[in-house]
């Protein structure tokens, strides 16, 4: 059940024109494109470095998550006192248990996962900082002491 060069429904080769495209991810751009579009990275570099490291956007979902379930917290408090009646009082409780939910979740991301992540990139950088002055410093001893 082999078939032929002109078999249909056969998988797609991996060919040159695939791993050029998989080298350059701007390769389906044209020139001007492709030329705009680095000149604005170009501009831009400390934002974009910012975004793709992931911190911005992760921050912003997390601040988003906190008001949101927040206000559906605050929310769903005041429909529930408001009304204790069986349909409004459902929603309430619906929404004021999706927002406790929330707001919780994002302050048990931050104390599991945002505040160890930054005293690590703290601690990470200070270690860079001490190597880097100790080669600093077997480099000046090296050039000071006589090699002959």
């Amino acid at each position: 059940m082999t078939g032929g060069p002109g078999v249909k429904d056969a998988p797609h080769a991996f060919g040159d024109e695939d791993r050029d495209q998989e080298q350059d991810p701007l390769g389906d751009l044209g020139k001007l494109e492709r030329r705009a579009m680095l000149a604005w990275v170009g501009e831009n570099l400390a934002e974009v470095r910012r975004t793709a490291t992931g911190e911005r956007p992760v921050y912003w979902v997390l601040g988003l998550g906190l008001v949101v379930g927040l206000v559906a917290y605050v929310g769903g408090y005041l429909i529930t006192t408001s009304t204790p009646t069986e349909p409004p009082g459902l929603v309430g409780d619906l929404l004021y248990a999706l927002g406790y939910a929330l707001w919780t979740g994002v302050v048990v991301v931050v104390f599991l996962q945002i505040i160890p992540e930054a005293k690590r990139r703290q601690y990470k950088r200070a270690l860079d900082a001490y190597e880097a002055a100790s080669r600093e410093e077997v480099g000046a001893r090296n050039e000071a002491s006589p090699d002959r």
